[in-house]
């Protein structure tokens, strides 16, 4: 089952990606809002993982060597 899942998203991740570089060449408007979609998402999770990182690096409490 969790194969099936994880299959799921790599599909919507590539069909994702296609709609980018599609839209960018002139693509339909549905397209457009996929690759609009697409790029939200992408600039949602990268902004998780920027702060996810920020909070490890808090609570490690390094003196930064």
């Amino acid at each position: 089952m969790t194969v099936l899942v994880l299959l799921g998203v790599l599909a919507l991740a590539i069909g994702g990606c296609v709609c980018v570089v599609w839209a960018e060449r002139g693509g339909p408007r549905w397209v457009r809002v996929v690759a609009t979609l697409t790029r939200i998402a992408g600039e949602v999770l990268r902004g998780a993982g920027k702060h996810q990182s920020r909070s490890v690096n808090r609570s490690s409490g390094g003196d930064g060597d």
